[in-house]
């Protein structure tokens, strides 16, 4: 323990953690009555009696506000232990508290990380509840579940390529009941195109002549060895997505007006507003505003200025699963005709093209959101005209003619001969 003058500090008793696999390091920095700061070291294990241990230390140096940086997901079980227990617990962006280069360890680490918190140079992040975290495990460890279904019907699809079974030209899914039973019937040893395409169901056995073709192949005994590892891992993942699922509806059951207010928005189903709730949560007070809520949800534009030159650096890095879910979401909003999304979508698609179009949507979707969210009123579409009522000229007249005014004129507006 070692004393030093203070400098202007905006937090008096603060402490900086910086975490490690199996060690976090605590420096606890206390302003003393004379004005002298005291600074306090030490390194504990990431066990739960190690993690005792630091809480021990940190309230025994009186601190009020613990700051830490997000290592993975090492920061967890740390995070946890401490919850509740100080004024401030703080978890912060690993890029926001970056020391300079030169003479690195942990416990410097750790006091920086103190230093920049006592002086207000960092902001922490948002980290939800605890039922809000326990619903993002489930909806994100549910959405690789997905994607892994997902990537075992492409297997499955490279397997019949590979035995010239073209199921793919003919249909519109690889997978579906019909194609299964037939999948099935190749594995058990039916080779009959004709006897194959039999098993057609409803729409799809007008194709049955297409179908008897695509289905004369070389299927033998290896590809039916992978096929059938592949179907078993696709029940299982398909029990696996339903299980999660059962799960995640009973813990949005108690979310269920918010449920209903982010599915008033078109493209968005019960899935998606279950993985909006998961990422955010139902307070929206943590963003001041909706700007700053799709900044965090890596949906609004980052800048790079330099000699009085903007760059295009595309979006800000924010929370990609929140991300992935509103833009999926958004190409299934503006595929409806006659709605707002679907207008803006074609304004600024012809402009930038769709890729950027489609990011602009998300946007304004998740904008909506906290809208939404903060007042609890369901979504009202601003139709598709809304652009054509923006631009009109008598409201352009309008508008010009208030500012005008403001900056002191009078003016008088007469129709042009």
């Amino acid at each position: 323990m070692d004393r030093e003058v203070a400098l202007d500090k905006i937090r008096g008793r603060v402490a900086g953690l910086d975490v490690h696999k199996k060690t976090v390091v605590a420096c606890a920095l206390t302003l003393e009555p004379d004005g002298s700061m005291v600074r306090s070291k030490a390194s504990f294990s990431t066990t739960s009696n190690g993690l005792v241990e630091l809480a021990g230390f940190l309230d025994r140096a009186g601190v009020t506000t613990v700051a830490m940086e997000a290592t993975g997901v090492y920061w967890k079980p740390v995070y946890y232990s401490l919850e509740g227990m100080f004024d401030e617990l703080w978890l912060c962006n690993a890029h926001h508290v970056k020391n300079v280069p030169g003479r690195k360890t942990d416990m410097s680490d750790a006091e920086w990380l103190a230093d920049v918190a006592a002086h207000g140079m960092v902001k922490p992040s948002f980290v939800p509840p605890p039922d809000i975290r326990e619903l993002r495990e489930l909806t994100r460890y549910r959405k690789t579940q997905i994607s892994e279904r997902g990537r075992e019907i492409q297997r499955l699809e490279k397997v019949l390529q590979d035995a010239g079974i073209k199921l793919s030209s003919v249909t519109s899914r690889v997978w579906c009941v019909s194609t299964r039973q037939m999948i099935e019937a190749l594995i058990a040893g039916e080779r009959d195109p004709e006897v194959l395409a039999e098993m057609a169901r409803s729409k799809m056995r007008s194709k049955r002549p297409q179908l008897a073709e695509a289905l004369s192949g070389r299927f033998g005994p290896h590809h039916a060895t992978v096929a059938r590892q592949i179907i078993a891992h696709i029940d299982f993942l398909d029990a696996s997505i339903a299980a999660l699922s059962a799960d995640i509806a009973r813990r949005v059951a108690p979310f269920e007006q918010a449920v209903k207010v982010i599915t008033s928005i078109p493209g968005i189903a019960t899935l998606t507003a279950e993985v909006v709730i998961a990422e955010l949560g139902v307070d929206m007070s943590h963003w001041p505003t909706g700007g700053h809520c799709c900044a965090w949800g890596g949906l609004a534009p980052a800048s790079h200025e330099s000699a009085g030159k903007r760059k295009p650096v595309g979006t800000r890095h924010g929370g990609n699963w929140l991300q992935k879910a509103l833009i999926e979401a958004a190409w299934a909003s503006v595929r409806s005709p006659g709605t707002y999304h679907n207008a803006l979508f074609k304004r600024i698609a012809r402009r930038r093209g769709p890729n950027k179009a489609i990011v602009a949507v998300a946007h304004s979707m998740l904008n909506t959101i906290w809208h939404l969210l903060s007042t609890g009123e369901l979504y009202q579409d601003p139709g598709a005209d809304f652009y054509d009522r923006l631009d009109n000229p008598a409201r352009e007249a309008k508008r010009l003619t208030r500012r005008l005014e403001t900056l002191g004129y009078t003016v008088t507006i007469a129709p042009a001969a």
